[in-house]
């Protein structure tokens, strides 16, 4: 391993969304495919302590770690490109960053000096940025920082990585992301946009190494010629970023630019060989062509924001490639599935996928798509909540438990099959204080779950603070259903599943936050080949 851990940060400009989390979990598969040891961490400017509390319609589906944090969605896609877990040193935000300062001034560590954002704010920053170098165990350390440069929020950051790469020296280097928009009227692409956002940076004391050029039209000569000119970089280190198919496809594309090598140069590592990308190449053939296609439903409350379910729609994808389907997604909002619609709305699904949240909203939705999945013998498949209800719906109409519910959403009700967990009945706080991060389960043999991980002793994610009621679980074992999966620990449901049924399987825990190309969770790949099989009966 290297004696100095190399820092490359990552900053985008012209607008939001261009795909910095792509480009850097794109580039660290180069660098990984290379045999350096490289993770990503990203610096997020809002002022939420973490995303735990945000509403998904905000900022997406909040991802959770093997150690408990809730953090950026982006880690996801760090998480299934590297097939390696992140922590929570790899999300930082600026909440935490001043309330770690306001702490530390509080316990009076800085001596009563007068606390500022330089040099206090930016030396936080700066401590969060090394922390997994320093660990020993990353030769390469991408940082991605949140927002566009300009924005208010993001200038201590940016002021963080200008000290930081002055201090680095050659250790070090900024890739800036940014647009090269397309005019329709004169059927040119605009390099001025960039000009403008690299002056920016240049303004804040940051020169950009590598500019990576989101566009939907190749750059050609000229325009890299012009834009290495003005923007103070060599003309190899201006890369195309052109719009993909998939995004699985950028890894290649970036390849194919060279910007594996741009990078290599800059920190003067050695470039041996060429990457090993066999794995990843017969990943993105098998989700070229595949040889069948399934329909599932996602049935949600949030379905107009994809990203609220961007790990469950991912998981589809790794293990639609595993078992060689076209995996096509019918987006539903629970809130139209009534008695009266829930037939003709789910008409022709081949697998039902009741998604995880919160509160009462949807909830009578999910409870007819249960029905539907059950009566029907669709595969069906519920995560967190959708296990809940799953529990809720047998409960109540093969139990014969008049009224059950959750206390989440009837306090008062007869049959509290799902209630609160007694270590949450006295929390107040919400942030950061839910049942998080990687909790062992113990499998019961001839079990669909232990068919389907084929071992004993399994750990997955959490996230919530609802549980199976134990009080029901004789009654409900002697109506059908069946507790394949429980914590050995505090004896906590984790998995229920039914055995009449084609592929009838609930959980409690999150298996969306472990899937990654190179090892697409089991759990999605047998309820896919659970679809496959009602898809292949239905033409028959």
């Amino acid at each position: 391993m290297s004696s100095a851990t190399k820092y490359i940060f990552v900053t985008g400009g012209v607008t939001s969304s261009l795909g910095k989390g792509i480009i850097s979990s794109s580039l660290a598969t180069l660098l990984q495919s290379r045999g350096y040891s490289v993770t990503i961490q990203k610096l997020d400017p809002y002022i939420n302590v973490d995303p735990g509390t945000l509403n998904p319609y905000e900022h997406g589906e909040c991802f959770v770690t093997e150690d408990g944090a809730e953090t950026d969605l982006d880690l996801g896609h760090y998480e299934r490109f590297l097939n390696r877990p992140t922590s929570r040193a790899n999300n930082v935000t600026t909440g935490r960053i001043y309330l770690n300062v306001i702490e530390k001034e509080r316990r009076g560590e800085f001596l009563g000096k007068t606390v500022q954002v330089i040099p206090h704010i930016t030396d936080e920053i700066k401590n969060h940025i090394k922390i997994l170098g320093q660990s020993g165990e990353y030769e390469i350390v991408i940082t991605e920082i949140g927002g566009t440069v300009g924005d208010i929020e993001a200038l201590p950051y940016i002021e963080a990585v200008r000290q930081l790469k002055w201090e680095l020296g050659e250790n070090a280097l900024v890739v800036h992301l940014t647009l090269i928009p397309y005019l329709k009227a004169t059927g040119e692409l605009k390099t001025k946009p960039t000009q403008h956002s690299v002056k920016m940076l240049q303004e804040s004391g940051v020169q950009p190494d590598i500019l990576v050029c989101r566009t939907e039209h190749p750059l050609g000569e000229d325009i890299r010629k012009k834009l290495a000119l003005f923007c103070n970089v060599k003309k190899d280190a201006v890369i195309e970023s052109i719009d993909a198919e998939t995004i699985y496809a950028v890894p290649m594309l970036m390849r194919n630019e060279k910007l594996d090598e741009a990078v290599l140069k800059r920190l003067k590592l050695p470039m041996q060989g060429e990457p090993d990308l066999a794995q990843w190449k017969d990943f993105l053939y098998r989700l070229k062509f595949p040889k069948a296609e399934v329909t599932v439903g996602l049935i949600g409350k949030y379905v107009e924001l994809k990203d609220s379910y961007k790990s469950i729609a991912e998981s589809l994808i790794h293990a639609g490639a595993k078992t060689e389907l076209k995996v096509n997604i019918r987006w539903i909002h629970a809130e139209t599935l009534r008695p009266d619609t829930v037939s003709e709305t789910l008409q022709g699904l081949h697998g039902v996928l009741v998604a995880p949240g919160f509160g009462e909203r949807g909830f009578d939705g999910k409870l007819e798509a249960v029905r539907y999945a059950r009566e029907r013998k669709i595969p069906f498949f519920g995560i967190c909540l959708g296990m809940q209800v799953a529990v809720i719906e047998f409960a109540r109409n093969v139990a014969g438990l008049v009224g059950a519910n959750s206390t989440e959403i009837d306090p008062n009700t007869p049959h509290p099959v799902i209630d609160l967990m007694e270590d949450q009945k006295n929390i107040t706080d919400k942030g950061g204080t839910m049942r998080l991060g990687a909790w062992p389960c113990t499998l019961k043999e001839n079990t669909l779950a232990y068919a389907i991980y084929r071992r004993t002793n399994i750990s997955e994610r959490h996230r919530h603070r609802y549980e199976f009621n134990n009080t029901y679980r004789n009654q409900l074992e002697e109506a059908g259903l069946v507790f394949s999966g429980v914590n050995p620990d505090k004896d906590l449901v984790e998995i229920v599943e039914l055995t009449d049924h084609s592929f009838f399987i609930g959980v409690q825990f999150h298996p969306e936050y472990k899937s990654t190309v190179a090892h697409p969770h089991p759990l999605f790949v047998n309820f896919l080949k659970a679809c496959d099989t009602v898809a292949k009966s239905s033409k028959d």
